[in-house]
């Protein structure tokens, strides 16, 4: 978990004892939002947060469709008001200097659109909601330990913004830590089509362009390779200009070069992490400590924040969280029930970050083509991809517009006269095609994401408690 987990001591001085339901290990958006939904079903929490000023992130800025309305399921609407918010309608993908309007295939209340905003802003609202209830307690510390006796988290070991250590017991610990990207923010200039995402294509990676407020826009490069550019010997200025720039649109290069001279640059790497479920009684890992994936979508407010909604109900039918074993054994389901959302989210973004990634092979670039191509179709070949995304999509949506692709991709090769070179490309694209979606499919789980009802914990039945 990140932790490192010692034995309990009851003796510990300095300790709280009886007065907890749940301890949240960070205060992000996963965590923060998790405090108010779980207080406000009145369990008594304890957030311990390392640092409660306002968050100065890159990540965390861009809330899809199917995010905002898990945000308005938990009661967290208004955390986007009065922070400059801007509204999101679709995307815009550029590739060789063509670009396509891809907007949201909304089928909602004309009210329900993405998101995209400043991340400290909206942490500290939720942080505030949160603590105006009377039972959830925010509290600035860093967790140095998980306690753990016979192989049960028990609470957490952890230093107050005093340097003090102190102990806090609880029946269940949630630990939330954030993920990374790179990026740095265009100021005075506007998007070539406002209220759109901008993805670009590039090579030799990917970059995406969406406003934080009305007068600055977050840019994210995504930089090849295990090693990133220095920034501190002017490496990543070098890319950035010489590599970067000359494939970002018109309206916003001067911006950005503008924004590469300020310095202000930040690189943080990106992981891809898939779930895995291996319970612990009395702990569970939620937010990017538990799954994480590439930022080319940013779709980890929407996984997060559908987590909680999933967490919250599976939680409402109980009076207590004393039985550790049982309360862990029920939320193997919570494991399994979270994949129609989480599993789609991952999968897309690992195939586009696998496709559009840097790569000499001619046919990931034909392949590269030809997802644009068939995104230039428009209609429901268009809205049918960005679906995947921006709402609540089956898994099995994948496969079919895997299918889809696929079958446009060899038909406009072989017709109306294929040739053996023709063949050969066909067949390559195909491989490499189930190359890249199948080994993200399996890491996510075949059987839990296509067919959850084969699984055991899927009938998991809440366990049977009275109050304390």
């Amino acid at each position: 978990m990140g932790f490192q987990q010692e034995n309990c001591k009851k003796e510990t001085k300095n300790c709280t004892t009886g007065d907890t339901d749940i301890i949240i290990v960070g205060a992000g958006v996963a965590g923060s939002a998790l405090a108010y939904t779980l207080g406000k079903d009145g369990w008594r929490v304890h957030v311990i947060e390392r640092d409660l000023s306002e968050p100065d992130r890159i990540v965390g800025e861009f809330l899809h469709p199917v995010g905002y309305l898990k945000l308005i399921e938990l009661g967290l609407e208004d955390c986007v008001n009065e922070i400059d918010a801007q509204r999101v309608f679709g995307y815009v993908f550029y590739k060789d200097g063509k670009s396509i309007k891809v907007p949201y295939p909304l089928k909602f209340q004309s009210d329900v659109s993405g998101i995209t905003l400043n991340n400290g802003r909206f942490v500290q609202r939720m942080r505030e909601k949160a603590k105006s209830l009377p039972n959830v307690r925010l509290e600035q510390g860093t967790v140095t330990s998980l306690l753990e006796e016979k192989g049960t988290v028990k609470g957490v070991i952890y230093k107050t913004k005093f340097a003090k250590e102190n102990t806090a017991y609880a029946p269940l610990t949630i630990v939330d830590i954030p993920s990374c990207s790179v990026g740095f923010v265009l100021e005075r200039c506007e998007l070539p089509i406002p209220n759109y995402g901008h993805i670009i294509f590039a090579d030799p990676s990917s970059m995406a362009f969406y406003s934080i407020s009305s007068t600055k826009i977050r840019c994210l490069v995504d930089v090849p390779g295990q090693k990133l550019p220095d920034v501190s010997n002017g490496q990543m200025t070098h890319f950035l200009r010489t590599v970067a720039a000359p494939q970002v649109p018109p309206e916003l290069h001067a911006a950005f070069i503008a924004a590469i001279d300020k310095g202000n640059i930040r690189t943080m790497p990106n992981r891809i992490m898939p779930a895995a479920a291996n319970p612990t009684p009395g702990a569970l890992l939620m937010g990017d400590a538990f799954n994480s994936r590439h930022s080319i979508i940013a779709g980890g407010m929407a996984v997060a924040l559908s987590d909680i909604v999933l967490l919250r109900d599976l939680l409402r039918p109980l009076h207590n969280l004393n039985d550790a074993s049982s309360v862990c054994r029920y939320l193997e389901s919570f494991y399994l029930l979270r994949k129609p959302v989480a599993s789609t989210i991952n999968t897309i973004a690992g195939a586009l970050y696998k496709v559009y990634g840097a790569s000499p092979d001619p046919i990931r670039k034909e392949i590269q083509q030809l997802c644009f191509d068939y995104l230039s179709l428009g209609s429901m070949f268009s809205s049918g991809p960005v679906t995947l995304f921006s709402g609540p999509s089956p898994p099995w949506m994948i496969v079919l517009c895997s299918f889809a692709v696929g079958i446009y991709g060899v038909g406009r090769l072989l017709l109306p006269f294929p040739s053996p070179k023709r063949v050969w490309i066909a067949a390559r694209m195909i491989l490499l095609g189930l190359s890249i979606v199948i080994p993200i499919i399996k890491a996510e789980g075949v059987r839990q994401m296509f067919f959850p009802v084969t699984v055991p914990a899927y009938y998991r039945a809440p366990p049977v408690n009275e109050d304390p």
